[in-house]
């Protein structure tokens, strides 16, 4: 990724960590919009042992809270501040994990874009990309092309009551990463709205432990009791 200008607007990002260990595995946790790194935070003791969780704050103010982007209308991003965001966040993301350090990347809502922008933007970056409640950002300068995320692992996770992100935006995303993606895709759709499930946690716990044995070539990281 393109490193950050002197003239970036945006400071050093706020991140709270849990088991701090530049040798394991860096699970990133990113939060919704409005929200900051201390909520999402709050998944880490539900998630495997082994790696270490980073909670990033996003760079722009917003609602009390804080965004990964300026929307133009909800789930769709601007597309300059997104690219402005995600090369802000790669410079960070090179510092704590140079290469050989396996990356996943958990984004909820607008942090759910934000880790499909950045999946899309580099596939290869990134061990695994979990999309939940969120839509990726179609129409934003990035490329959706068929195979443009071929082999990477995707946790998908909607809720069919979800009535804040569109739900055409969530149909495309669900449509695109089982089909012409490439992504290996684990999914879970439950009838429930715009919030995550004891079930999905779960879910995902199982999942980044399953993507972490691969990548490492060991029995992985062990379930947190």
């Amino acid at each position: 990724m393109t490193p950050l200008s002197t003239g970036s607007p945006f400071t050093p990002p706020v991140v709270a960590t849990t088991h701090p260990d530049p040798a394991a595995p860096l699970v990133v946790l990113l939060h919704g919009r409005g929200s900051h790194e201390q909520e999402i935070l709050g998944l880490a003791p539900h998630l495997p042992a082994g790696p270490e969780y980073a909670a990033v704050r996003a760079p722009i103010a917003e609602g009390g809270g804080y965004a990964w982007f300026a929307n133009r209308g909800i789930g769709r991003p601007v597309a300059e501040s997104l690219r402005s965001t995600m090369d802000w966040f790669g410079t960070w993301l090179d510092e704590v994990a140079p290469a050989g350090r396996p990356v996943v990347l958990v984004g909820f809502s607008g942090g759910a874009a934000f880790a499909g922008g950045l999946a899309l933007d580099d596939p290869s970056r990134h061990a695994g990309v979990a999309v939940l409640h969120g839509t990726l950002p179609f129409d934003a300068g990035l490329s959706t092309d068929p195979g443009q995320l071929n082999g990477l692992p995707v946790f998908v996770a909607q809720g069919d009551a979800d009535h804040v992100i569109p739900r055409e935006l969530l149909g495309r995303t669900w449509d695109y990463l089982h089909t012409t993606s490439g992504a290996t895709v684990t999914s879970q759709r439950h009838p429930g709205g715009h919030q995550l499930t004891t079930s999905t946690v779960e879910q995902l716990g199982d999942w980044i432990t399953r993507v972490l044995s691969q990548v490492l070539g060991q029995a992985g990281p062990a379930p947190r009791p």
